[in-house]
């Protein structure tokens, strides 16, 4: 047997980092993944909550009624105006652990950032951090690069509002090629406008208001004339709840824990779950099983806990099993929902009578494919123990255990070679592959019943786990790898219009990405440049000198396995699929997949573009036209 080498263990092995020197170590135990801002968990979005949480705590005490916000490329200025902190622990609150004035059960109730770590969090992590209290008429400013102390300026005289202003600028050697999504942004803003009535959020120039909570943020995301029945809104202390029922298929939730927006809900929406359910049944008494209740439901739950405990430093996901001393979470919203929800519908008829509908259609539905889906299920079992189609990976994203798990990837790619190229260069620890055999088919306007019928629908959902819900999601991004031609883009306009339909959650949840791939190759003998646009091109001939060669890539099969590893690694491009506020998906897809209506034919019209490129002009006949 072969002996271990042995290995050495003494004093000087072992080590005492600083604070600032263990949040740049583990970046991830204090925002989760790093990523590059295109996925809406990325760590670049947690810093910028961190700092606005600060500003909303002041506000929930009764301090200040405006939040001033700028994000430009890669700087972010945050100015509030609370009490601002006390001058002579200004540096002491950003750059100590454990410090902060929501220790104070006194001074803070019920507020989101309470372990006194956040705002450090965001000095260690930026190549420039500014932080700036004003109080009764002084002010004291302290300036910071990767979390060490440069500029400790004296204490002075100002006529500046109390409050305080961070202005921080994300380090780009943690953060690679980082960059801002607005869409991200304006959705994390609009969520603290309508948590926070009365409180005004000025994001780069533009005004977010509320007035009547998570009714108006139900209202954002509906379209009223899908709805079955008028939105039910209700409040309470510490509590406040909105609901209705839709046409869609899943169920669609927004859940806050004091003004957090969990997006991986926690007991809260477990709670909540349950006691609709509950309700329902005793006020119609009918044992109707919970999937027909609460299918197509969308809703939207905030509750105020006392020193909440969350599964995370990112704070998605409550974990708290009390709201106060003696009071527990099941039994706090139960109570709530039995009484508000049941008076609401004895005295709304009609609204009740639109609930018991929606129920009765969700339970034909799912006798109607309980037979089908049976079958489809042996025969994916059987072909998930050689499933063909799937190129699994090691780590899957409910390990959570395992640090990798955020990164957990599933390419869908079209074709045998393309698929080739992915798999041969892929990460098998974190990326999988599913291959489809070609262009999977239209299922717009067709029932679930599709899903289990169509085998390679069937396949998917399944590889995905994702046939009950997506609390058991296989992988956290799906990524759709096509070519980035007229086929191409009509094969992720299929996909999509696939997850739009049947498993919307996918979508909302910022789970799909296009994967962006090369479109150009320049080199000479000393360097390799990829190029995305012909702007990129266009530079890399300049840099390059006189007649580098080019390469234009038709098509994914056509990249080396040794090449494509450069574009899905660490610096992979990626652009997320985001569902505006403005539009639903029934009418977008309607739009998009639906008969070709005057409207898009027109937009086509006025929106075609012909691009010549070196090699080849290429003019879409008119019935292709009409088919993209």
């Amino acid at each position: 047997m072969e002996q271990k080498p042995e290995v050495r263990y003494e004093d000087d092995n072992i080590k005492s980092l600083d604070w600032r020197e263990h949040i740049r170590l583990r970046p991830g135990m204090y925002i989760g993944k790093l990523g590059d801002g295109s996925a809406m968990d990325d760590g670049i979005y947690v810093l910028v909550k961190e700092v606005i949480d600060n500003s909303i705590d002041e506000h929930m005490m009764g301090y200040g009624r405006q939040i001033d916000i700028t994000v430009q490329e890669h700087r972010v200025e945050v100015r509030d105006f609370g009490r601002g902190i006390p001058l002579g622990k200004v540096i002491d609150c950003v750059s100590k652990i454990n410090t902060g004035g929501k220790y104070d059960s006194a001074a803070f109730q019920k507020t989101v950032g309470l372990n006194g770590v956040g705002t450090k969090a965001v000095n260690a992590l930026s190549r420039y951090f500014k932080v700036q209290s004003v109080r009764d008429g002084k002010t004291k400013i302290a300036e910071f690069q990767q979390g060490k102390l440069e500029a400790d300026h004296p204490e002075a005289a100002t006529t500046e509002k109390n409050g305080t202003q961070i202005v921080f600028e994300p380090d780009p050697t943690v953060f690679r090629n980082f960059h801002f999504i607005p869409e991200f942004l304006d959705n994390l803003i609009w969520n603290y406008a309508y948590l926070n009535a009365g409180l005004t959020l000025n994001f780069n120039r533009k005004a977010y208001h509320s007035r009547n909570g998570l009714l108006d943020l139900l209202k954002s995301k509906t379209n009223e004339d899908e709805l079955r029945y008028p939105i039910i809104h209700l409040k309470g202390p510490d509590i406040e709840v909105a609901l209705t029922h839709g046409n869609a298929y899943g169920e669609e939730y927004y859940s806050f824990v004091n003004g957090q927006y969990t997006t991986q809900g926690g007991t809260h929406l477990a709670a909540f779950r349950e006691a609709v359910v509950k309700t329902v049944r005793e006020f119609f008494k009918k044992d109707y099983e919970a999937s027909d209740i609460r299918q197509s439901i969308i809703a939207a739950i905030a509750v105020r806990v006392q020193e909440p405990v969350f599964e995370s430093q990112t704070k998605t996901k409550l974990g708290s099993i009390q709201v106060s001393e003696g009071v527990s979470m099941r039994t706090f919203v139960g109570d709530f929902i039995k009484k508000e929800l049941d008076d609401f519908l004895h005295k709304n008829a009609d609204a009740a009578n639109q609930i018991q509908k929606r129920i009765l259609q969700s339970e034909r539905e799912r006798k109607e494919i309980a037979g089908v889906r049976k079958l489809a299920n042996e025969r994916a079992k059987k072909a998930n123990l050689h499933n063909k189609k799937l190129r699994d990976c090691r780590v899957h994203y409910q390990d959570e255990k395992n640090e990798l798990h955020p990164y957990t990837t599933l390419f869908i790619t079209e074709g045998d070679s393309a698929s080739g190229s992915i798999t041969k260069s892929r990460d098998v620890q974190t990326q999988a592959v599913f291959s489809l055999r070609g262009k999977p088919l239209n299922c717009f306007g067709l029932t679930k019943k599709i899903v289990y019928e169509n085998e390679e629908f069937n396949l998917l959902q399944h590889a995905l786990d994702i046939e009950d819900g997506i609390e058991n999601l296989r992988y956290n991004r799906i990524v759709i790898a096509t070519d980035a031609d007229v086929d191409g883009m009509h094969i992720r306009l299929l996909l999509l219009t696939f997850f739009l339909q049947f498993f919307p959650d996918l979508v909302r949840n910022g789970h799909m990405f296009i994967l962006e791939t090369p479109l150009f190759r320049v080199r000479n003998k000393k360097e390799t440049r990829y190029c995305y646009t012909d702007k990129e091109r266009t530079d890399a001939i300049q840099a390059l000198g006189p007649k580098p060669e080019i390469t234009r890539f038709k098509g994914l099969g056509e990249i080396s396995p040794d090449e494509f590893g450069n574009f899905i690694g660490a610096d992979m491009r990626l652009e997320p699929v985001i569902l505006d506020a403005e539009y639903s998906i029934s009418k977008t897809l309607t739009y998009y997949m639906g008969k070709n209506t005057p409207e898009r034919q027109r937009f086509i019209i006025e929106n075609l573009r012909v691009e010549k490129d070196q090699a080849d002009e290429k003019i879409l006949p008119e019935e292709e036209v009409a088919e993209v």
